[in-house]
C-alpha cells in the first residue's frame, strides 16, 4: 500500500502488482519520494510529478491513456519525460508531443472523496508538496 500525502490531504493506494509488476518494482526504487505535484498541462484533470530524463528501465505495462480518477500512472519516458500522473477527474494522458499511455501501477482506495480537493489545490494554488511512502 502506498501512502500519499499532499499537504493535509492523505491518500492510500493499492499497488497493482499482478497487472504491473515491473512498474511497481521500478517505482519502489524511488521510495520514499518527496517532491512537488503540479497541474498537468495537457492531460485534463490530473496532477503530475515530472522526473525529467530519469531512466527507470521498464517499458509499457498495463498501459492506458484514459485513467479513471485515482488510477496512478507511471510513464517511463520515451516520447516525453519520465513522470507520475495523478488523475483527480476526467483525464486523457498526453504531452506536447501528443497522446501517451502510462503504466497503471497503483489505485487510490483510501481518500477517493478528496481527489477533487487535490485538483482544486494544484489548479488554483499551484505546486503542492507531496510525500509518497510504502506502508
Amino acid at each position: 500500500m502506498l501512502e500519499l500525502t499532499v499537504g493535509d490531504l492523505r491518500f492510500g493506494a493499492r499497488l497493482e502488482e499482478r497487472a504491473a509488476p515491473a512498474t511497481v518494482a521500478a517505482f519502489r526504487r524511488l521510495l520514499p519520494l518527496e517532491s512537488r505535484v503540479i497541474q498537468a498541462r495537457w492531460s485534463g484533470q490530473a496532477a503530475w510529478i515530472p522526473f525529467g530524463e530519469l531512466e527507470v528501465g521498464i517499458g509499457p505495462e498495463n498501459a492506458t491513456s484514459y485513467p479513471a480518477p485515482g488510477e496512478l500512472l507511471f510513464y517511463p519516458g520515451g516520447v516525453s519525460e519520465t513522470e507520475l500522473l495523478f488523475p483527480y477527474g476526467p483525464t486523457c494522458f498526453a504531452s506536447k508531443a501528443g497522446q501517451l499511455a502510462g503504466n497503471h501501477f497503483a489505485t487510490v482506495v483510501d481518500g477517493v472523496e478528496r481527489l477533487a480537493d487535490l485538483g482544486e489545490r494544484v489548479l488554483w494554488q499551484g505546486a503542492q508538496p507531496i510525500a509518497i511512502r510504502e506502508s
